[in-house]
C-alpha cells in the first residue's frame, strides 16, 4: 500500500475533535464558553520532524543530523457544541532547496476530546524524504551539501491521555476557540502515553553508507522502530490579563520501550528497555466574545537506543490560529 500520494492537490492533513457530553458543568466565573456558538477558524504554521543518530564514527564525527523539506499548511476549521472539523491543505513551496534537502511528503492526521478532567488526543505523521547535513564530512569533499534519502520513511503514531487534577482546566479554554479563560488556573496532571514510531529506507541503510561498519549489524539498519508505553507526570498553568491569554504545561517522566532494527546483512534484533520522555506545549494569544487570535505550539520528543548507537526524532508544530465567533 502507497502511504503517500501527490499531495500537491489532495488533503494533507484532516483533524476531527469532540468535546463530548458528560464534562462537568463549566464555572462561569473561571472561563466563558462559546459552544452554542457557531466558530469558524483558519490557521497557517507547519510540522517538521528532524532527527539525529550518535555513534562514535570516528574521533571527529560522533552525530550526524537529518532534516525534511516541509511546507507550510494552511487549515480551515469550524467548529459547534461537540463537533469540530478542521481540512489542512499544502500552500507555497517547499521550505528548502529541493536539490538539497530533497523532496519531503507528509501527512497528518489528529483525534482529540475531551471527557470531565480528561483530554484524549490521538496523532499519526507520516514523513518521507530527508537529507543528512554537511555530507563533506564523510565523503571526502565528493558531496558539496547534504546526502539525500528520498525514500527514507519516519513514521510516528501517539496515544496521550492527561488527566487534569483541577476540574477547572478545560481543554476547550485552553485552545481558545469555543470558550477562553477568565481568571488564573493551575494544575499538576499526569499523562499516560502510548506510542509506536520508527524510520524505514525501503531496505536501504539508513545511515550513509560511508558511515556504515559491516562488522557491527546496528550501523547496517535500514529500518529501527519501537513500540512504548509509559507516564509523565506535570504541571500545566493558565492565565488572562485583561483580554490576553497565555497557558502551557510541561511534564517529564519514561516509557517501557520494545525496540528493534532489521540490518541489510539479514540480521534482526528486539530489545526492551527505558527511555525519558517530556511533554511541553506553550499557547498564547488574543480573545474577545466575537473573534481570537491564537499562536500555538508544541513539541515531541522519540528516541532508542542500541548500544552506543542512538536515534532521537523530534516534532515540533507552530502555527497561527484566528477566527471568528458566531451567533
Amino acid at each position: 500500500m502507497r502511504l503517500f500520494l501527490d499531495w500537491k492537490v489532495l488533503l494533507v492533513s484532516l483533524g476531527f475533535s469532540s468535546s463530548v457530553l458528560g464534562q462537568n458543568p463549566k464555572d462561569s466565573t473561571v472561563l466563558q464558553d462559546f459552544r452554542d456558538r457557531w466558530v469558524v477558524y483558519s490557521d497557517v504554521g507547519y510540522t517538521t520532524s528532524p532527527f539525529s543518530i550518535s555513534y562514535p564514527f570516528s574521533g571527529e564525527l560522533d552525530k550526524i543530523q537529518y532534516r525534511n523539506n516541509f511546507r507550510t499548511i494552511l487549515g480551515i476549521g469550524v467548529a459547534y457544541k461537540w463537533f469540530a472539523l478542521r481540512l489542512g491543505i499544502p500552500v507555497l513551496n517547499r521550505y528548502r532547496s529541493t536539490e538539497k534537502y530533497s523532496k519531503t511528503d507528509q501527512f497528518n492526521i489528529e483525534l482529540d476530546y475531551s471527557i470531565r478532567n480528561f483530554y484524549i488526543e490521538t496523532q499519526l505523521n507520516l514523513c518521507r524524504g530527508f537529507a543528512a547535513l554537511n555530507a563533506e564530512q564523510w565523503n571526502s569533499g565528493t558531496i558539496a551539501d547534504n546526502e539525500l534519502f528520498p525514500n527514507l520513511l519516519s513514521y510516528n503514531f501517539s496515544l496521550g491521555t492527561w488527566y487534569f487534577r483541577d476540574k477547572n482546566f478545560k481543554i476547550n479554554a485552553l485552545l481558545g476557540k469555543r470558550a477562553h479563560y477568565l481568571k488564573e488556573v493551575k494544575t499538576w496532571y499526569l499523562k499516560s502515553t502510548f506510542n509506536i514510531f520508527g524510520l524505514d529506507n525501503l531496505g536501504n541503510p539508513i545511515l550513509p553508507l560511508n558511515l556504515t561498519d559491516f562488522s557491527e549489524t546496528r550501523t547496517l539498519a535500514h529500518r529501527v522502530s519501537s513500540f512504548d508505553v509509559g507516564l509523565i507526570p506535570g504541571y500545566a498553568y493558565v492565565n488572562r490579563l485583561k483580554n490576553w491569554q497565555f497557558s502551557g504545561w510541561a511534564g517529564l517522566g519514561a516509557v517501557v520501550q520494545a525496540k528493534g532494527y532489521s540490518a541489510t546483512s539479514g540480521a534482526e534484533r528486539v530489545f526492551l528497555g527505558l527511555a525519558p520522555r517530556f511533554d511541553f506545549r506553550l499557547m498564547g494569544g488574543y480573545s474577545v466574545p466575537n473573534w481570537f487570535v491564537f499562536l500555538v505550539t508544541d513539541f515531541d520528543n522519540k528516541s532508542m537506543q542500541f548500544n552506543d548507537l542512538t536515534f532521537r526524532q523530534y516534532f515540533y508544530r507552530i502555527k497561527l490560529v484566528a477566527g471568528k465567533r458566531f451567533g
